[in-house]
């Protein structure tokens, strides 16, 4: 995790796509959350179509390309686990609840709360550094 706090991801389709979630990344990454997109789609060499439209919207979020990852229609809990992500928002909820029992936490992008509910955890990591420091 970068600067100590929370890395969040953002699946594309559906989440990441939306123009109000892209607003929400760009707040994300300005309280200095590592931000991420996991995506079910194929990657570039497995695609048809590609995946311009995705980066279009990553590359203008100032997004690194090497925190895009395309998981080829394969579930997302794995990937998720293995790079260290605190909490991922999705609108699918089958791969929300596969989340239940990892460390990741997920959130539903069609709940009207999703902003206050990663605020909260974004809030709730803050204090923890600074007690941290405190005690240190």
């Amino acid at each position: 995790m970068e600067n100590n706090s929370i890395s969040v991801s953002f699946d594309f389709d559906g989440t990441l796509s939306r123009n109000d979630v892209q607003a929400y990344a760009e707040e994300c990454m300005d309280k200095g959350c590592d931000v991420w997109v996991v995506t079910s789609r194929f990657d570039d060499s497995k695609s048809r179509e590609g995946n311009a439209d995705l980066f279009a919207v990553t590359d203008s979020l100032g997004i690194p390309r090497d925190k895009v990852v395309f998981t080829n229609m394969e579930w997302k809990y794995e990937m998720l686990k293995s790079l260290g992500i605190d909490v991922h928002l999705d609108d699918y909820f089958v791969e929300l609840n596969m989340l239940k029992t990892e460390k990741v936490i997920g959130i539903s992008v069609n709940s009207s709360s999703y902003r206050n509910k990663i605020n909260r955890l974004i809030d709730e990591s803050r204090i923890r550094q600074k007690a941290a420091v405190k005690r240190n």
